[in-house]
């Protein structure tokens, strides 16, 4: 060493140095080639066809170059999502069901075995639900095992999250924990359960707190994660893509349209007590109904589930959107359901339930007027402030699309995939 100045190299030492230095690039750019093609699975009890949230994160992780397998449930045979995208599907139990549900005008069955068996579900509704939810988990492992290993394990929803982070953690994989709703704190049919809404609140935040990131829908969800320990809670809504084109507003509505799943906790009863106060103005219910939900009509119509661009139209026909939850639940207090950005796109503006996070999004952006759930007048009184002002809330909600779309929120998830 004596003789060479400080900071030189004989050039022997230089070419070893340059030849290992080429190969830390090229070892580099090897690493960085690899986290950029992730292999995804992600894992749901959801009926995959139907969850738009699913589908359109899988397309646009397998945009950005990334190879997605989904396992869920309720596939259809032959069904496809998009290119780098592949889904397989694992039954579930039906659930209890009672029988005579459904729609109908009157009140349905009574006498006393009928009411003992509404009873008897009541009672047993909790524990068969949870028991549903784990033969799933049981029946879908030996499926996740085999299609392993991957790079990430995406958890849709906390009754998948144990099976994830077990197989993210065998497979030395990331995990990440993509919420849907607030799972503990859901208003759901059957006889209360506090014991277990505490102990699971604890048992998802040690789950969780092994993912590398905590997607959510909504500004509300994310803050009560976080208070609950979780670091990194990131919003990703659950927007859908700006429309193509969106023609002219009516100039005065023709009806109000509830597009979305039928059911408890949608507030439901008081869109017929306001319908009743409306007439002959329309009030029209679209979408699916629960088996064993029962609805006295009254003057609301029933149109046929149609797809997500016959749904654009139809909004359109009718010129106004209902946003209805009950205030039952701290899950519905900070909701913001996929209708509200359906109306966005429609370019249709809303009547929305008054609740805490969908307020402050209507609010914020003209998007309609709010009622207070459960109160029929309230809802009738809305419909005519927003009938009265109308071009307001119609200029208010199309001004809203160029934020409230899934551009923006598409790109955030890729950006957070890329930091893995």
């Amino acid at each position: 060493m004596s003789g060479r100045r400080r900071g030189s190299w004989p050039i022997a030492d230089r070419s070893t140095f340059v030849t290992c230095m080429m190969a830390a690039v090229r070892s580099q750019r090897c690493y960085l080639s690899s986290v950029a093609d992730m292999r995804v699975l992600m894992i749901a009890q959801s009926p995959i066809a139907g969850d738009s949230r699913i589908l359109r994160e899988a397309t646009a992780l397998a945009d950005a170059g990334h190879t997605i397998h989904i396992i869920g449930r309720d596939v259809p045979e032959g069904f496809e999502i998009g290119p780098g995208i592949t889904v397989e599907s694992v039954s579930r139990s039906s659930g209890l069901r009672a029988g005579g549900g459904g729609l109908a005008v009157g009140h349905g069955r009574r006498g006393p075995k009928v009411l003992a068996k509404r009873f008897g579900r009541w009672l047993l509704l909790p524990e068969h639900r949870l028991r549903t939810e784990k033969q799933w988990r049981l029946a879908a492992a030996p499926r996740v095992a085999e299609a392993g290993p991957f790079d990430v394990v995406h958890a849709h929803d906390f009754n998948t999250l144990e099976l994830a982070a077990e197989y993210a953690e065998s497979w030395q994989a990331v995990l990440v924990y993509d919420s849907h709703e607030l799972w503990f704190d859901r208003a759901l049919p059957g006889r209360p359960t506090p014991l277990w809404r505490a102990r699971g609140r604890k048992f998802e935040g040690e789950l969780a707190a092994k993912a590398r990131l905590v997607f959510t829908v909504s500004d509300g969800i994310a803050v009560r994660l976080r208070d609950r320990g979780l670091k990194d809670v990131r919003v990703i809504r659950n927007t859908f893509p700006k429309a193509d084109f969106v023609p002219p507003p009516l100039e005065r509505p023709e009806g109000l349209l509830y597009a979305g799943r039928v059911g408890a906790g949608r507030d439901l009863p008081t869109v017929v007590g306001a319908a009743k106060q409306l007439a002959p103005f329309r009030t029209v219910l679209m979408g699916s109904v629960d088996p064993n939900y029962r609805l006295d009509l009254g003057p609301v119509e029933v149109v046929a589930e149609r797809s997500i661009d016959e749904v654009d139209d139809t909004l359109r026909s009718y010129g106004i959107s209902l946003v209805t939850l009950t205030n039952t639940c701290e899950n519905h207090r900070l909701a913001l359901p996929n209708k509200l950005f359906h109306a966005v796109r429609a370019g249709v503006p809303v009547v929305a339930a008054d609740l805490p996070e969908l307020r402050a999004v209507v609010t914020a952006h003209q998007l309609g007027t709010l009622y207070t759930p459960g109160d029929p007048g309230s809802l009738a009184a809305a419909v005519q402030g927003l009938i009265e002002n109308y071009p307001v809330y119609t200029a208010g909600i199309r001004e809203a699309a160029d934020e409230l779309n899934w551009e923006q929120d598409s790109e955030a998830l890729v950006k957070a995939y890329s930091e893995l």
